[in-house]
């Protein structure tokens, strides 16, 4: 599974709300190294595509899962919308993949999700796993908070409220980088995300972090970046 900042720049239109890029991370899960991200946004005429791509490192390559995801989105005036979404985890089982449309004419999610077979009515807000962070970076640079964004789950739909934290500059590989922090929360669970987003690198994170109560459960770091 995106602000009360001042933007000296020139409101983003449709079209510059967010840059292609190339992103890898470092994932670090309870203080061990377990796998590499590497997140790639371009755009192909009207549409985007978003992936992500996981490798084992560290004490990760004793597990076979090797997860992958890709988006198809567009970006308009009024947000993001996903219009199509595949997952899975490298493997043969079934059990994680994932592959929905979003059929917005007949407003019609259809597709089978970890083995449940899909066929539901969009909402105006919903995202996928991916789409829902680019819906974040739009939001950010377009100068405000999402505030609540939905996120499709199997058969349902999950609901994730954003707020703004904080202003901190943040030592990264690439030396100090400006951020802004921003705090996310499922609805109803004790677990928040937070995103270190850097408003001089298009706005994409330089660290994401998970917390539940004061323990850090797991964190990316950014590792590479490349803006398009």
């Amino acid at each position: 599974m995106l602000l009360a900042i001042i933007f000296a720049a020139a409101p983003c239109a449709a079209q510059e709300a967010v840059r292609p890029f190339e992103a890898a991370y470092v994932w670090v899960w309870h203080g061990l190294t377990v796998a590499e991200s590497t997140l790639k946004l371009e755009r192909e005429g009207d549409h985007w595509i978003y992936t992500s791509h996981s490798t084992p490192r560290g004490i990760g390559r004793m597990f076979s899962e090797r997860p992958s995801m890709r988006s198809v989105l567009r970006i308009t005036p009024e947000g993001v919308q996903p219009l199509s979404y595949k997952a899975d985890d490298g493997t043969s089982s079934t059990k994680r993949a994932i592959d929905v449309v979003f059929d917005w004419e007949h407003k019609r999610i259809i597709g089978v999700y970890e083995d449940t077979p899909l066929d539901m009515p969009t909402q105006p807000e919903i995202q996928d796993d991916l789409s829902v962070q680019i819906a974040l970076l739009v939001n950010v640079r377009r100068g405000h908070v999402p505030g609540k964004l939905e996120l499709l789950d199997k058969n349902q739909v999950r609901e994730y409220n954003y707020q703004r934290e904080d202003e901190t500059t943040l030592p990264t590989v690439l030396g100090p980088v400006d951020t802004i922090v921003l705090k996310t929360q499922k609805t109803g669970s004790p677990r928040f995300n937070r995103y270190w987003c850097a408003p001089g690198k298009g706005f994409v994170p330089m660290k994401v972090e998970q917390t539940r109560g004061d323990e850090v459960q797991w964190t990316m770091q950014i590792e590479r970046l490349a803006l398009k």
